[in-house]
C-alpha cells in the first residue's frame, strides 16, 4: 500500500477512488441499457449517484472548488483499479439485479477493507481519523447494498442461458 503522507494526499486518493467508481458504475449502466437490461442499469446508475455524492462531499470538505480543480493522485492501492471499482469483466449482459448488487457489495467491501487497513497502519493521526471516517461511510454503503440484495432473490443457476444467442457467420 502506498500510504499517503498528508491529509490532502489521502483525500486526493479518496477522491480518485470515488471518481473511478462513478465512471465505472456509469459505464456499467450504459452497457446494461445497450442490452435492454433496464432494471440492472437503474441499479448501477443509483450506485453512480451515491458515489457522486462522495465526490461532492470530499470536494466540499477539502475546499476544492470543483472536480476539475482538485488534485489528481495515484492510488494508494496495489492494483491498477481502485478498490471500489467493479471489475468490468465480471459483468454479463443477462445479469440480474442480484448479480449487480453482489458486484457492488464486493466493491464496497474492498473499500471498507482498504480504509480499515490504512487506519490500522498509518502513524499519522489526521490520516488515521479520516480513514476511520471513510471506513464508517463505506460500511454504511455496504449495509445499504446488502439490504437492497435482500429484496432480490438469487437467480437460478441457468440465469445466463440465452434463448436467442447472437449468430456470427463468416
Amino acid at each position: 500500500m502506498n500510504t499517503p503522507k498528508t491529509l490532502e494526499e489521502l483525500m486526493a486518493q479518496a477522491l480518485e477512488m470515488e471518481r473511478e467508481a462513478v465512471a465505472r458504475y456509469t459505464e456499467l449502466a450504459d452497457m446494461m441499457e445497450v442490452h435492454n437490461n433496464t432494471e440492472v442499469a437503474a441499479l448501477f446508475r443509483k450506485m453512480a449517484e451515491y458515489e457522486g455524492h462522495h465526490v461532492a462531499q470530499i470536494l466540499a470538505e477539502m475546499g476544492w472548488a470543483d472536480d476539475r480543480g482538485a488534485p489528481r493522485s495515484a492510488g494508494a492501492w496495489a492494483s491498477p483499479e481502485a478498490p471500489e471499482s467493479v471489475p468490468i469483466d465480471e459483468v454479463h449482459y443477462l445479469m440480474h439485479p442480484w448479480h449487480a448488487l453482489h458486484l457492488a457489495a464486493e466493491a464496497e467491501e474492498r473499500a471498507v477493507n482498504f480504509f480499515d487497513a490504512l487506519a490500522r497502519t498509518t502513524e499519522i493521526e489526521p490520516i488515521r481519523r479520516a480513514a476511520l471516517e471513510m471506513h464508517a461511510e463505506e460500511v454504511e454503503h455496504l449495509e445499504l447494498v446488502r439490504a437492497w440484495m435482500a429484496r432480490f432473490p438469487k437467480p437460478d443457476d441457468d440465469w445466463a442461458a440465452d434463448p436467442d444467442p447472437a449468430r456470427h457467420v463468416d
